[in-house]
């Protein structure tokens, strides 16, 4: 079905916005559904007072204490979730004197800071700034780090982690799979002190010891695995001409969530084209943004650590100050991870209390 067109009107989506006009994407199913461009003649987020519970979100994720800062024993804490997935920060400062096994779901780490070993059954990995290690549902581990101030994003999911479908653009796209890394065994064959294993399920922990360490697996084969991509291997796709959606950038498809990553990149060359993200409604998914590093343009006020949720029903852009400097700069400076959740992700505690409150307000323009 092609496109009913009424009024004034871009031919083509992004490209070429009439005069005084704000561009917004009314879609379903993220970015894959059928969808409609309205022109605005004012900024679709111009308001100046919400009433309700509705209205965007910004945490300073650098403000959250979980227990594992200060207490080895201690554990992740969860400020953002759904039935789907759950969100963490540890901030794990020593090595954990136990192993884990989450058994509630699949984990995706995401590095933000710190360096160091995560021990798992099919062996060790070196992690550093930038990893996502993809930990399948009940793989034992332990996290060990070398560094002290450490960050990490842990995303449990109750599906797998996959790899999106890359289609036309081929096996090749986004990343090359050769750049996956994988553990090798290395037993610990000569530890024979007691050992603890934390079992999650249910969100509540159980606790089996052993006289022996349990990394103790001399082999392994078959296509279920801990592994790992940094993200500076991940290659953006650009159009020097149009502007992308950020399903352009996916990097993990997972039940009821897609994970994206956002990279420094060309901006759109083209004069007619838009070169800052569009104005747009989440009429299906909630979207989460997680800020990692760089000079976030479309946003004001941000740094890396914080994050952002803005939930289906409102829209969200561009920042006043993005789109006053749009075309002065030749290309984005900034790296961050987003994750579009489909069912409404709720603002737990944890969250509730590093939140901005006013974050709403960085919208109205100042007089």
């Amino acid at each position: 079905m092609f496109p009913l067109k009424k009024g004034k009107f871009a031919a083509q989506a992004h490209v070429g916005l009439p005069e005084g006009t704000f561009e917004e994407e009314h879609g379903r199913k993220g970015f894959y559904g059928k969808s409609s461009h309205l022109y605005h003649a004012h900024p679709p987020t111009g308001w100046v007072r919400f009433e309700g519970k509705l209205r965007p979100h910004c945490f300073d994720l650098n403000l959250l204490e979980p227990p594992d800062l200060r207490d080895p024993q201690g554990q992740p804490v969860a400020f953002l979730g759904n039935h789907d997935v759950t969100l963490y920060v540890s901030r794990r400062a020593a090595a954990m004197p136990f192993y884990y096994r989450n058994a509630d779901g699949d984990e995706l780490i995401f590095v933000h800071r710190g360096e160091g070993i995560i021990e798992t059954d099919f062996g060790p990995l070196n992690f550093e700034r930038g990893d996502y290690i993809v930990v399948p549902r009940a793989v034992t581990y332990r996290m060990v780090p070398r560094s002290t101030d450490n960050f990490f994003l842990i995303v449990q999911s109750r599906g797998e982690f996959d790899q999106p479908d890359k289609g036309l653009l081929g096996h090749h796209a986004l990343y090359d799979p050769g750049v996956i890394t994988t553990p090798e065994p290395a037993p610990r064959l000569d530890d024979q002190g007691e050992w603890e294993i934390r079992i999650k399920v249910d969100d509540e922990i159980s606790k089996v010891f052993y006289p022996f360490n349990p990394m103790d697996v001399v082999g392994w084969k078959g296509d279920l695995t801990v592994w790992k991509i940094n993200i500076r291997d991940i290659r953006p796709i650009a159009s020097h001409r149009a502007h992308l959606p950020p399903s352009a950038h996916t990097t993990f498809v997972t039940e009821g969530a897609v994970i994206c990553s956002f990279l420094p990149r060309p901006l759109e060359q083209d004069a007619d084209a838009l070169k800052v993200p569009f104005f747009h409604r989440n009429t299906d998914y909630d979207e989460f943004l997680f800020y990692h590093d760089g000079d976030f343009f479309s946003r004001d006020n941000i740094k890396a650590g914080m994050a952002t949720l803005h939930p289906r029903g409102i829209h969200h852009g561009p920042h006043p100050k993005a789109l006053a400097n749009q075309g002065k700069k030749a290309f984005t400076d900034e790296c961050a991870v987003m994750l579009d959740g489909l069912n409404p992700i709720e603002v737990l505690p944890a969250g509730e209390g590093v939140e901005w409150k006013d974050y709403w307000q960085s919208w109205v323009e100042k007089k």
